[in-house]
């Protein structure tokens, strides 16, 4: 007997996009309304009609100023995953040096970045180098927490057959902890991608820099100064469609890299 065929609309993969773009449709669907029907002023509620025209009209400052914003979080995400991995696999050697050391992540994770970021702003003389660390450290203990996990996450017996063959902690990581750790390590790597982002604008905020060098957060800062609303609202779009197409990215090198192994990415429910 052949199998019997899953309709367009019952299978997974299209469910989990039509699902909230339906969502998103009535909720924008709904905005538009109440804005015309409660005759707001673009300058306190624009209409997303105006949002988008706003967005095609300016495009020339605000493209440019996503390129800047984008380039600052992709500079600090990679470095917030690079030093992720290596404090986990430092942390993974010894239990007391992690039971001395990660409660000092916490501590970085726990202290706010508004406050962090003026002095590291003083510190580093290169804005966008400052930039990069202020949101690399706002992305930073996700990727350790999920990555430590993992690297101690490992199959008590897999563990005792390593050992009784008398593999090398070298081999025991690259062969046992890190294949075991993926799952939670892409888990932080979509958290991740989102904070480097959220961190990116924060530290332009703070930074306040202007001219050709200016990223998404000065051009909300100005649109407010100017009480241009339509654009304010253009710029938060574009942070809001890149911190998705950041978490879809992620989604997708996960797929890509646990679709043909591990159970998360296997089930079909």
């Amino acid at each position: 007997m052949t199998a019997k065929a899953v309709p367009l609309l019952g299978q997974p993969r299209v469910q989990r996009v039509l699902y909230p773009v339906l969502i998103g449709v009535v909720l924008v669907a709904l905005w538009q309304w109440m804005v015309v029907a409660m005759e707001l002023p673009p300058y306190l509620v624009p209409s997303p009609y105006l949002m988008v025209q706003t967005l095609v009209t300016d495009w020339a400052p605000l493209g440019n100023a996503l390129l800047v914003t984008l380039k600052i979080t992709v500079l600090s995400f990679l470095l917030a995953t690079v030093a992720g991995v290596l404090i986990s696999f430092l942390f993974v050697q010894s239990k007391r040096i992690e039971t001395a050391l990660f409660p000092y992540a916490v501590l970085l994770q726990v202290t706010p970045i508004v406050a962090v970021a003026p002095l590291i702003i003083i510190w580093v003389k290169n804005p966008v180098a400052a930039m990069t660390v202020c949101a690399a450290l706002v992305a930073l203990f996700p990727i350790i927490s999920n990555t430590t996990l993992g690297l101690r996450s490992i199959d008590p017996d897999l563990q005792s057959y390593f050992k009784l063959n008398r593999a090398t902690r070298w081999q025991q990581l690259v062969r046992l902890r890190i294949p075991s750790a993926l799952p939670y390590f892409f888990g932080g790597l979509r958290i991740s991608s989102g904070l480097a982002l959220i961190g990116a604008v924060v530290a332009e905020f703070v930074a306040g820099t202007g001219g050709s060098g200016a990223g998404l957060a000065y051009q909300i800062l100005q649109a407010g100064f100017q009480l241009n609303i339509p654009r304010m609202f253009a710029a938060l779009l574009l942070i809001s469609l890149t911190g998705v197409a950041l978490f879809v990215l992620m989604a997708w090198l996960t797929k890509l890299a646990l679709g043909s192994w591990h159970a998360s990415e296997l089930s079909q429910d």
